[in-house]
Protein backbone atom coordinates (compact mmCIF):
# COMPACT_ATOMS: atom_id res chain seq x y z
CA UNK A 1 0.00 0.00 0.00
CA UNK A 2 1.96 2.85 -1.64
CA UNK A 3 -0.54 5.54 0.69
CA UNK A 4 0.61 3.74 3.93
CA UNK A 5 3.50 5.98 5.84
CA UNK A 6 5.14 6.23 9.08
CA UNK A 7 4.11 9.12 11.09
CA UNK A 8 7.87 10.32 11.58
CA UNK A 9 8.21 10.91 7.76
CA UNK A 10 5.36 13.11 8.04
CA UNK A 11 5.32 17.17 7.89
CA UNK A 12 5.26 19.00 10.96
CA UNK A 13 1.89 20.69 9.57
CA UNK A 14 -0.59 19.38 6.47
CA UNK A 15 -4.24 20.00 5.61
CA UNK A 16 -6.83 17.90 4.20
CA UNK A 17 -10.61 17.90 3.49
CA UNK A 18 -11.00 14.90 5.94
CA UNK A 19 -8.86 13.43 9.17
CA UNK A 20 -9.93 10.23 10.30
CA UNK A 21 -9.29 9.53 13.66
CA UNK A 22 -8.36 5.27 14.07
CA UNK A 23 -7.77 2.87 10.95
CA UNK A 24 -9.64 0.56 12.24
CA UNK A 25 -13.14 -1.49 11.38
CA UNK A 26 -15.00 1.35 10.50
CA UNK A 27 -12.74 4.16 10.14
CA UNK A 28 -10.81 2.28 6.99
CA UNK A 29 -14.33 1.89 5.07
CA UNK A 30 -15.11 5.07 5.86
CA UNK A 31 -11.65 6.72 4.54
CA UNK A 32 -11.82 4.82 2.14
CA UNK A 33 -15.33 6.15 0.73
CA UNK A 34 -14.58 9.50 1.10
CA UNK A 35 -11.07 9.40 -0.45
CA UNK A 36 -13.43 8.61 -3.78
CA UNK A 37 -14.04 12.39 -3.92
CA UNK A 38 -11.57 14.00 -1.21
CA UNK A 39 -8.29 14.24 0.32
CA UNK A 40 -8.51 12.19 3.19
CA UNK A 41 -5.94 11.85 6.14
CA UNK A 42 -5.70 8.34 8.82
CA UNK A 43 -4.21 8.76 11.78
CA UNK A 44 -3.47 4.79 13.20
CA UNK A 45 -1.82 4.79 16.20
CA UNK A 46 -0.63 0.86 15.25
CA UNK A 47 1.60 -0.83 12.87
CA UNK A 48 0.98 -2.40 9.59
CA UNK A 49 -0.66 -5.63 9.09
CA UNK A 50 2.73 -7.14 7.94
CA UNK A 51 5.01 -5.91 10.63
CA UNK A 52 3.39 -8.88 12.58
CA UNK A 53 2.58 -11.68 10.57
CA UNK A 54 0.57 -13.77 13.00
CA UNK A 55 -2.67 -11.09 12.49
CA UNK A 56 -2.89 -12.13 8.50
CA UNK A 57 -3.18 -15.63 9.79
CA UNK A 58 -6.19 -17.68 11.34
CA UNK A 59 -3.34 -20.11 12.93
CA UNK A 60 -2.31 -16.36 14.81
CA UNK A 61 -5.83 -15.69 16.18
CA UNK A 62 -4.60 -17.29 19.63
CA UNK A 63 -0.98 -15.83 19.41
CA UNK A 64 -2.42 -12.90 18.97
CA UNK A 65 -4.69 -12.76 22.15
CA UNK A 66 -1.22 -14.60 24.30
CA UNK A 67 1.13 -11.98 23.42
CA UNK A 68 2.35 -9.92 26.71
CA UNK A 69 2.11 -6.55 25.32
CA UNK A 70 4.00 -4.95 28.16
CA UNK A 71 6.78 -2.13 26.51
CA UNK A 72 5.77 -2.47 22.97
CA UNK A 73 3.26 -1.73 20.52
CA UNK A 74 1.40 -5.23 19.71
CA UNK A 75 -1.50 -5.55 17.83
CA UNK A 76 -3.69 -6.46 20.64
CA UNK A 77 -3.46 -3.80 23.50
CA UNK A 78 -4.56 -5.36 26.68
CA UNK A 79 -6.46 -3.57 29.41
CA UNK A 80 -8.27 -5.10 32.28
CA UNK A 81 -11.93 -3.66 33.16
CA UNK A 82 -12.82 -2.08 36.63
CA UNK A 83 -14.69 -5.68 36.59
CA UNK A 84 -11.59 -7.36 37.06
CA UNK A 85 -12.30 -9.62 33.65
CA UNK A 86 -9.66 -9.07 31.09
CA UNK A 87 -9.88 -7.43 27.46
CA UNK A 88 -8.19 -6.36 24.55
CA UNK A 89 -8.59 -3.57 21.87
CA UNK A 90 -7.24 -3.58 18.57
CA UNK A 91 -3.98 -1.43 17.52
CA UNK A 92 -2.71 -1.75 14.02
CA UNK A 93 -4.35 -0.71 10.82
CA UNK A 94 -7.16 -3.09 10.23
CA UNK A 95 -8.37 -2.72 13.94
CA UNK A 96 -10.01 -5.41 15.69
CA UNK A 97 -10.72 -6.73 12.33
CA UNK A 98 -7.58 -8.02 12.60
CA UNK A 99 -7.40 -9.98 15.88
CA UNK A 100 -10.81 -11.04 15.56
CA UNK A 101 -11.80 -14.70 15.17
CA UNK A 102 -13.10 -13.55 11.44
CA UNK A 103 -16.92 -14.64 12.00
CA UNK A 104 -18.86 -12.42 9.64
CA UNK A 105 -22.90 -11.87 9.96
CA UNK A 106 -24.55 -8.78 9.42
CA UNK A 107 -27.11 -7.15 12.34
CA UNK A 108 -30.23 -7.92 14.16
CA UNK A 109 -33.36 -5.89 13.18
CA UNK A 110 -33.28 -4.68 16.73
CA UNK A 111 -30.15 -2.92 16.13
CA UNK A 112 -31.58 -0.87 13.55
CA UNK A 113 -34.97 0.13 15.43
CA UNK A 114 -32.61 1.00 18.47
CA UNK A 115 -29.90 2.88 17.04
CA UNK A 116 -31.41 6.34 16.90
CA UNK A 117 -30.70 6.37 13.49
CA UNK A 118 -33.42 6.45 9.98
CA UNK A 119 -31.56 4.32 8.18
CA UNK A 120 -31.81 3.75 4.31
CA UNK A 121 -31.88 0.55 4.00
CA UNK A 122 -31.40 -0.04 0.59
CA UNK A 123 -28.30 1.86 0.91
CA UNK A 124 -27.52 -0.38 3.69
CA UNK A 125 -28.05 -3.50 1.45
CA UNK A 126 -25.17 -2.03 -0.44
CA UNK A 127 -22.87 -0.92 1.77
CA UNK A 128 -23.11 -4.78 2.84
CA UNK A 129 -22.66 -6.29 -0.47
CA UNK A 130 -19.73 -2.95 -0.86
CA UNK A 131 -17.62 -4.88 2.09
CA UNK A 132 -18.34 -8.58 1.15
CA UNK A 133 -17.49 -8.56 -2.48
CA UNK A 134 -13.67 -7.68 -1.72
CA UNK A 135 -13.45 -9.39 2.18
CA UNK A 136 -15.96 -12.08 2.89
CA UNK A 137 -15.58 -16.11 1.96
CA UNK A 138 -17.61 -18.48 2.58
CA UNK A 139 -14.92 -21.12 4.32
CA UNK A 140 -15.15 -25.37 4.54
CA UNK A 141 -16.99 -26.21 8.04
CA UNK A 142 -13.62 -27.94 9.74
CA UNK A 143 -15.01 -31.38 11.21
CA UNK A 144 -15.25 -29.66 14.91
CA UNK A 145 -17.72 -26.72 13.19
CA UNK A 146 -19.72 -29.27 11.44
CA UNK A 147 -19.97 -31.28 14.80
CA UNK A 148 -21.24 -28.38 16.83
CA UNK A 149 -23.88 -27.36 13.96
CA UNK A 150 -25.09 -30.95 13.78
CA UNK A 151 -25.31 -31.01 17.93
CA UNK A 152 -27.43 -27.20 18.30
CA UNK A 153 -29.79 -28.75 15.52
CA UNK A 154 -29.99 -31.99 17.51
CA UNK A 155 -31.08 -30.17 20.99
CA UNK A 156 -33.11 -27.69 19.18
CA UNK A 157 -31.65 -24.64 17.86
CA UNK A 158 -33.36 -24.32 14.98
CA UNK A 159 -33.83 -24.47 11.68
CA UNK A 160 -31.40 -25.38 9.69
CA UNK A 161 -29.80 -22.42 7.72
CA UNK A 162 -27.54 -23.70 5.79
CA UNK A 163 -24.80 -20.28 4.63
CA UNK A 164 -26.67 -17.27 5.87
CA UNK A 165 -24.99 -13.80 6.07
CA UNK A 166 -28.23 -12.61 7.83
CA UNK A 167 -29.01 -12.38 11.21
CA UNK A 168 -31.87 -15.30 11.65
CA UNK A 169 -33.06 -17.43 14.51
CA UNK A 170 -31.66 -20.61 13.76
CA UNK A 171 -28.42 -22.74 13.59
CA UNK A 172 -26.24 -21.32 10.19
CA UNK A 173 -23.04 -21.25 8.89
CA UNK A 174 -21.89 -17.88 8.37
CA UNK A 175 -19.21 -15.82 6.54
CA UNK A 176 -15.72 -15.31 7.50
CA UNK A 177 -12.95 -12.74 6.81
CA UNK A 178 -10.60 -15.81 6.70
CA UNK A 179 -10.14 -17.39 3.24
CA UNK A 180 -10.26 -21.32 3.06
CA UNK A 181 -6.49 -21.04 2.99
CA UNK A 182 -6.91 -19.48 6.40
CA UNK A 183 -5.63 -15.99 5.12
CA UNK A 184 -7.46 -12.87 6.76
CA UNK A 185 -8.70 -10.28 4.72
CA UNK A 186 -9.59 -7.58 7.48
CA UNK A 187 -11.06 -3.87 6.94
CA UNK A 188 -7.04 -2.70 6.16
CA UNK A 189 -8.41 -4.78 2.63
CA UNK A 190 -10.97 -2.03 2.03
CA UNK A 191 -8.54 0.83 2.11
CA UNK A 192 -7.65 -0.64 -1.43
CA UNK A 193 -10.92 0.33 -3.02
CA UNK A 194 -10.06 4.07 -2.35
CA UNK A 195 -8.57 6.71 -4.73
CA UNK A 196 -4.79 6.20 -3.91
CA UNK A 197 -3.90 9.45 -4.54
CA UNK A 198 -6.46 11.44 -2.26
CA UNK A 199 -5.56 9.02 0.58
CA UNK A 200 -2.99 8.81 3.24
CA UNK A 201 -2.39 6.35 6.36
CA UNK A 202 -0.04 7.37 9.04
CA UNK A 203 1.07 4.37 11.21
CA UNK A 204 2.17 4.51 14.77
CA UNK A 205 0.46 8.25 14.12
CA UNK A 206 -0.95 8.89 17.89
CA UNK A 207 -3.98 11.93 18.16
CA UNK A 208 -3.12 13.41 21.28
CA UNK A 209 -6.05 16.01 21.18
CA UNK A 210 -8.93 17.75 18.86
CA UNK A 211 -8.51 21.64 17.88
CA UNK A 212 -11.17 23.71 18.31
CA UNK A 213 -11.88 27.76 16.53
CA UNK A 214 -12.16 29.74 19.53
CA UNK A 215 -15.57 29.49 20.71
CA UNK A 216 -17.44 32.86 19.41
CA UNK A 217 -20.63 33.71 21.93
CA UNK A 218 -23.21 33.03 18.86
CA UNK A 219 -22.00 29.75 17.72
CA UNK A 220 -20.80 26.23 18.65
CA UNK A 221 -17.36 25.54 18.91
CA UNK A 222 -15.74 24.04 15.28
CA UNK A 223 -13.38 21.57 14.92
CA UNK A 224 -10.34 22.74 13.21
CA UNK A 225 -8.17 19.69 12.93
CA UNK A 226 -5.56 17.62 15.28
CA UNK A 227 -2.69 17.10 17.41
CA UNK A 228 -0.84 13.78 16.98
CA UNK A 229 3.01 12.72 17.78
CA UNK A 230 5.08 10.00 15.79
CA UNK A 231 6.99 7.10 17.07
CA UNK A 232 9.80 9.35 18.44
CA UNK A 233 7.09 11.87 20.48
CA UNK A 234 7.78 14.76 17.95
CA UNK A 235 4.21 16.73 17.48
CA UNK A 236 2.62 17.30 14.31
CA UNK A 237 -0.54 19.18 13.34
CA UNK A 238 -3.12 18.11 10.80
CA UNK A 239 -6.05 20.89 9.93
CA UNK A 240 -9.15 20.06 7.71
CA UNK A 241 -9.80 22.74 4.85
CA UNK A 242 -13.21 24.37 4.48
CA UNK A 243 -16.33 21.98 4.64
CA UNK A 244 -14.02 19.71 5.72
CA UNK A 245 -14.54 17.38 8.90
CA UNK A 246 -13.00 15.30 11.58
CA UNK A 247 -14.13 11.64 12.28
CA UNK A 248 -13.35 9.90 15.34
CA UNK A 249 -13.31 6.27 14.83
CA UNK A 250 -10.88 5.39 17.72
CA UNK A 251 -13.40 2.62 18.86
CA UNK A 252 -15.39 2.60 22.22
CA UNK A 253 -12.66 3.06 24.27
CA UNK A 254 -10.86 5.57 21.91
CA UNK A 255 -13.38 7.80 21.12
CA UNK A 256 -14.50 9.17 24.08
CA UNK A 257 -11.35 9.24 25.56
CA UNK A 258 -10.38 11.48 22.96
CA UNK A 259 -13.43 13.85 23.12
CA UNK A 260 -12.23 13.95 27.43
CA UNK A 261 -9.01 14.60 26.67
CA UNK A 262 -9.89 17.72 24.07
CA UNK A 263 -12.56 19.00 26.20
CA UNK A 264 -15.75 17.60 25.35
CA UNK A 265 -17.61 15.82 28.32
CA UNK A 266 -19.22 16.57 31.81
CA UNK A 267 -17.90 19.93 32.56
CA UNK A 268 -17.65 19.33 36.42
CA UNK A 269 -15.49 16.51 36.01
CA UNK A 270 -13.34 17.72 32.86
CA UNK A 271 -12.94 21.06 35.45
CA UNK A 272 -11.96 18.52 38.08
CA UNK A 273 -9.33 17.29 35.95
CA UNK A 274 -8.22 20.49 35.03
CA UNK A 275 -9.05 19.92 31.10
CA UNK A 276 -9.92 23.52 29.66
CA UNK A 277 -14.09 22.97 28.52
CA UNK A 278 -14.77 23.32 24.94
CA UNK A 279 -18.57 21.80 24.94
CA UNK A 280 -20.36 20.08 27.77
CA UNK A 281 -21.19 17.16 27.33
CA UNK A 282 -22.50 15.10 30.23
CA UNK A 283 -23.03 11.49 28.14
CA UNK A 284 -19.37 10.97 27.34
CA UNK A 285 -18.21 7.90 28.23
CA UNK A 286 -21.91 6.63 29.86
CA UNK A 287 -23.65 3.83 28.69
CA UNK A 288 -20.82 1.44 28.79
CA UNK A 289 -21.38 -1.93 27.55
CA UNK A 290 -19.69 -5.64 27.01
CA UNK A 291 -22.02 -8.54 25.87
CA UNK A 292 -20.76 -11.13 28.50
CA UNK A 293 -19.16 -14.54 27.58
CA UNK A 294 -19.21 -17.60 29.50
CA UNK A 295 -17.85 -20.95 28.24
CA UNK A 296 -16.31 -24.14 28.89
CA UNK A 297 -13.64 -26.01 27.70
CA UNK A 298 -13.10 -29.52 26.30
CA UNK A 299 -9.73 -31.13 25.49
CA UNK A 300 -10.18 -32.97 22.65
CA UNK A 301 -9.18 -36.99 22.36
CA UNK A 302 -7.53 -35.86 18.93
CA UNK A 303 -5.45 -33.37 17.33
CA UNK A 304 -7.10 -30.33 15.49
CA UNK A 305 -5.76 -27.39 13.80
CA UNK A 306 -7.14 -23.93 14.89
CA UNK A 307 -10.26 -23.17 13.67
CA UNK A 308 -11.91 -19.74 14.49
CA UNK A 309 -16.11 -19.69 14.55
CA UNK A 310 -17.80 -21.02 11.24
CA UNK A 311 -21.57 -21.83 13.29
CA UNK A 312 -23.46 -20.26 14.91
CA UNK A 313 -26.76 -20.87 17.39
CA UNK A 314 -28.95 -17.67 17.52
CA UNK A 315 -31.90 -17.40 19.72
CA UNK A 316 -33.82 -14.36 20.97
CA UNK A 317 -31.54 -14.99 24.26
CA UNK A 318 -28.22 -15.89 23.83
CA UNK A 319 -25.65 -16.86 21.25
CA UNK A 320 -23.55 -20.13 20.80
CA UNK A 321 -20.59 -19.88 19.28
CA UNK A 322 -17.37 -22.06 19.37
CA UNK A 323 -13.35 -22.38 18.84
CA UNK A 324 -10.39 -24.58 18.53
CA UNK A 325 -7.32 -23.85 19.72
CA UNK A 326 -3.75 -25.55 20.30
CA UNK A 327 -1.36 -23.75 22.23
CA UNK A 328 2.37 -24.83 23.79
CA UNK A 329 0.99 -24.34 27.20
CA UNK A 330 4.72 -24.19 28.75
CA UNK A 331 5.49 -21.10 26.65
CA UNK A 332 2.91 -19.34 26.23
CA UNK A 333 1.37 -16.95 28.86
CA UNK A 334 -2.69 -17.03 29.56
CA UNK A 335 -4.20 -16.68 26.55
CA UNK A 336 -6.18 -13.79 27.69
CA UNK A 337 -9.47 -15.48 28.97
CA UNK A 338 -9.74 -17.40 25.75
CA UNK A 339 -8.37 -20.74 27.44
CA UNK A 340 -7.56 -21.52 30.49
CA UNK A 341 -4.02 -21.23 31.93
CA UNK A 342 -2.13 -25.26 32.61
CA UNK A 343 0.74 -25.17 34.97
CA UNK A 344 1.89 -28.66 33.19
CA UNK A 345 5.24 -28.80 31.15
CA UNK A 346 5.37 -28.75 27.26
CA UNK A 347 2.21 -30.10 26.25
CA UNK A 348 0.28 -29.28 23.25
CA UNK A 349 -3.51 -29.66 23.31
CA UNK A 350 -6.80 -28.90 21.39
CA UNK A 351 -9.06 -27.59 23.13
CA UNK A 352 -12.47 -26.68 22.21
CA UNK A 353 -14.14 -23.24 23.69
CA UNK A 354 -18.23 -23.39 23.57
CA UNK A 355 -19.22 -20.13 24.83
CA UNK A 356 -22.46 -18.26 24.81
CA UNK A 357 -22.98 -14.43 24.41
CA UNK A 358 -25.55 -12.18 25.74
CA UNK A 359 -27.72 -10.26 23.32
CA UNK A 360 -27.60 -6.62 24.02
CA UNK A 361 -26.55 -6.27 26.99
CA UNK A 362 -29.03 -4.75 29.36
CA UNK A 363 -26.46 -3.97 32.01
CA UNK A 364 -24.25 -0.65 31.42
CA UNK A 365 -21.17 0.83 32.74
CA UNK A 366 -19.39 3.94 32.11
CA UNK A 367 -15.71 4.62 31.36
CA UNK A 368 -13.25 7.32 33.14
CA UNK A 369 -10.02 8.96 32.28
CA UNK A 370 -6.65 7.48 34.10
CA UNK A 371 -4.78 10.23 32.74
CA UNK A 372 -6.00 13.66 31.96
CA UNK A 373 -2.86 14.16 29.82
CA UNK A 374 -1.37 11.11 28.31
CA UNK A 375 -3.71 9.50 25.32
CA UNK A 376 -1.36 6.10 25.33
CA UNK A 377 -2.90 5.19 29.01
CA UNK A 378 -5.90 3.13 28.76
CA UNK A 379 -9.33 4.46 30.42
CA UNK A 380 -11.01 2.92 33.13
CA UNK A 381 -13.91 1.64 32.59
CA UNK A 382 -16.40 -0.78 34.00
CA UNK A 383 -18.86 -2.34 32.32
CA UNK A 384 -20.99 -4.05 35.04
CA UNK A 385 -21.08 -7.63 33.84
CA UNK A 386 -24.66 -9.44 34.56
CA UNK A 387 -25.80 -6.49 36.96
CA UNK A 388 -29.62 -6.65 35.08
CA UNK A 389 -31.33 -9.57 36.00
CA UNK A 390 -32.16 -10.41 32.59
CA UNK A 391 -28.50 -10.64 31.43
CA UNK A 392 -27.96 -13.34 34.52
CA UNK A 393 -31.13 -15.32 33.84
CA UNK A 394 -29.88 -15.13 30.11
CA UNK A 395 -26.78 -16.64 31.33
CA UNK A 396 -28.44 -19.00 33.23
CA UNK A 397 -30.75 -20.41 30.11
CA UNK A 398 -27.38 -19.90 27.31
CA UNK A 399 -25.40 -22.27 29.76
CA UNK A 400 -28.18 -25.03 29.79
CA UNK A 401 -28.31 -25.14 26.52
CA UNK A 402 -24.33 -25.41 26.19
CA UNK A 403 -25.14 -28.69 29.02
CA UNK A 404 -28.27 -29.67 26.22
CA UNK A 405 -25.09 -29.57 24.00
CA UNK A 406 -22.46 -31.97 25.42
CA UNK A 407 -25.55 -34.27 25.80
CA UNK A 408 -25.85 -34.21 22.39
CA UNK A 409 -25.39 -37.94 19.93
CA UNK A 410 -22.87 -35.74 17.50
CA UNK A 411 -20.74 -35.14 20.87
CA UNK A 412 -20.06 -38.47 21.74
CA UNK A 413 -16.61 -38.65 19.86
CA UNK A 414 -14.56 -36.34 21.61
CA UNK A 415 -15.46 -38.10 24.97
CA UNK A 416 -12.45 -39.64 26.62
CA UNK A 417 -12.41 -43.53 27.53
CA UNK A 418 -10.90 -43.96 31.70
CA UNK A 419 -9.27 -47.45 32.74
CA UNK A 420 -13.11 -48.72 33.71
CA UNK A 421 -14.33 -48.16 30.26
CA UNK A 422 -16.63 -45.06 31.42
CA UNK A 423 -16.95 -42.51 28.40
CA UNK A 424 -16.67 -38.75 29.45
CA UNK A 425 -15.47 -35.00 28.94
CA UNK A 426 -12.06 -33.97 29.77
CA UNK A 427 -12.82 -30.30 31.17
CA UNK A 428 -10.44 -27.35 31.71
CA UNK A 429 -11.13 -24.98 33.92
CA UNK A 430 -14.92 -24.83 35.40
CA UNK A 431 -17.26 -27.45 34.61
CA UNK A 432 -21.09 -26.86 34.80
CA UNK A 433 -22.79 -27.82 38.15
CA UNK A 434 -23.80 -31.10 38.47
CA UNK A 435 -27.34 -29.95 39.20
CA UNK A 436 -27.47 -27.04 36.51
CA UNK A 437 -30.60 -28.29 34.84
CA UNK A 438 -32.64 -28.10 38.03
CA UNK A 439 -30.92 -25.46 40.31
CA UNK A 440 -30.67 -21.36 38.77
CA UNK A 441 -28.65 -20.37 41.71
CA UNK A 442 -26.09 -22.83 41.09
CA UNK A 443 -25.79 -22.03 37.94
CA UNK A 444 -26.13 -17.85 38.52
CA UNK A 445 -23.29 -18.71 40.87
CA UNK A 446 -21.09 -20.44 37.55
CA UNK A 447 -22.39 -17.53 35.35
CA UNK A 448 -20.86 -14.81 37.81
CA UNK A 449 -17.75 -16.84 38.50
CA UNK A 450 -16.76 -17.41 34.95
CA UNK A 451 -17.90 -14.21 33.15
CA UNK A 452 -15.87 -13.09 30.74
CA UNK A 453 -15.87 -11.01 27.08
CA UNK A 454 -16.16 -11.48 23.82
CA UNK A 455 -14.07 -8.19 23.22
CA UNK A 456 -17.51 -6.54 21.36
CA UNK A 457 -17.73 -3.56 24.21
CA UNK A 458 -19.36 -0.67 22.69
CA UNK A 459 -20.94 2.61 23.68
CA UNK A 460 -19.82 6.28 25.48
CA UNK A 461 -20.91 8.16 22.47
CA UNK A 462 -24.29 6.94 22.01
CA UNK A 463 -26.70 8.25 19.26
CA UNK A 464 -29.25 10.49 20.54
CA UNK A 465 -26.39 10.74 23.42
CA UNK A 466 -23.55 12.38 22.50
CA UNK A 467 -23.97 12.27 18.47
CA UNK A 468 -27.48 12.74 16.45
CA UNK A 469 -28.69 10.37 13.85
CA UNK A 470 -26.15 11.37 11.36
CA UNK A 471 -22.92 10.89 14.00
CA UNK A 472 -22.32 14.40 14.21
CA UNK A 473 -20.78 15.68 17.86
CA UNK A 474 -24.05 17.51 18.99
CA UNK A 475 -23.16 21.31 20.04
CA UNK A 476 -20.04 21.18 18.02
CA UNK A 477 -19.18 21.67 14.52
CA UNK A 478 -17.38 19.69 11.70
CA UNK A 479 -16.70 16.60 14.19
CA UNK A 480 -18.55 13.11 13.96
CA UNK A 481 -17.76 10.04 15.63
CA UNK A 482 -18.09 6.75 13.52
CA UNK A 483 -17.75 3.55 14.91
CA UNK A 484 -18.95 1.07 18.20
CA UNK A 485 -18.58 3.42 20.38
CA UNK A 486 -22.23 5.05 18.88
CA UNK A 487 -24.11 1.46 19.53
CA UNK A 488 -26.81 0.80 21.92
CA UNK A 489 -26.51 -2.84 21.14
CA UNK A 490 -23.77 -5.00 19.53
CA UNK A 491 -24.94 -6.01 16.55
CA UNK A 492 -26.07 -9.20 15.59
CA UNK A 493 -23.85 -12.51 16.57
CA UNK A 494 -20.19 -10.13 15.80
CA UNK A 495 -19.94 -6.78 15.36
CA UNK A 496 -17.77 -6.85 12.56
CA UNK A 497 -19.94 -6.51 9.27
CA UNK A 498 -21.94 -3.92 10.81
CA UNK A 499 -19.09 -2.13 11.31
CA UNK A 500 -17.53 -2.27 8.39
CA UNK A 501 -21.45 -1.22 6.35
CA UNK A 502 -21.30 1.64 9.23
CA UNK A 503 -18.00 3.16 7.45
CA UNK A 504 -19.62 2.98 4.00
CA UNK A 505 -22.82 3.87 5.12
CA UNK A 506 -21.78 6.92 6.76
CA UNK A 507 -18.91 7.82 4.12
CA UNK A 508 -21.53 8.23 1.44
CA UNK A 509 -23.69 10.05 2.87
CA UNK A 510 -21.23 12.51 3.60
CA UNK A 511 -20.29 12.71 0.25
CA UNK A 512 -23.71 13.37 -0.66
CA UNK A 513 -24.05 16.10 1.94
CA UNK A 514 -21.14 17.94 0.02
CA UNK A 515 -22.90 17.32 -3.58
CA UNK A 516 -25.59 18.69 -1.89
CA UNK A 517 -24.62 21.80 -0.43
CA UNK A 518 -22.71 23.74 -3.51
Amino acid sequence: MKFVHTATNLPQEEEYDYIVIGGGTAGCPLAATLSEKYSVLVLERGGAPNSTPSVLSAFGFFTNLAEADEGKTTPAQKFTSEDGVKNARGRVLGGTSMINAGFYSRAEEEFYSKSGVKWERDEVEKAYEWVEESIVSRSNLTPWNAALKEALLEVGVGPDNGFNLDHVLGTKESGSTFDNLGRRHGAVELLNKGEAKNLKVAIYATVERILFSSKASTSNPSAIGVIYTDSKGKSHRALIRNKGEVILSAGALGSPQLLLLSGIGPSSYLSSLKIPLIQHQKNVGQFMADNPRNNIFLVTPFPFDPSPAQVVGITTDYYIESNVGVLPFSSTPEPFSFLPSLSSSSINLSVATIGEKIPGPLSRGDLRLASSSDVKTSPRVRFNYLQEPEDLARCVRGMRKIGDILEAKSMDRFKFTDLQGQKGFLFLGSSLPSNYKTDDSSVEEFCRSTVTTFWHFHGGCLVGKVVDGDFRVMGINKLRVVDGSTFTISPGTNPQAALMMLGRYVGLKMQQERKESK
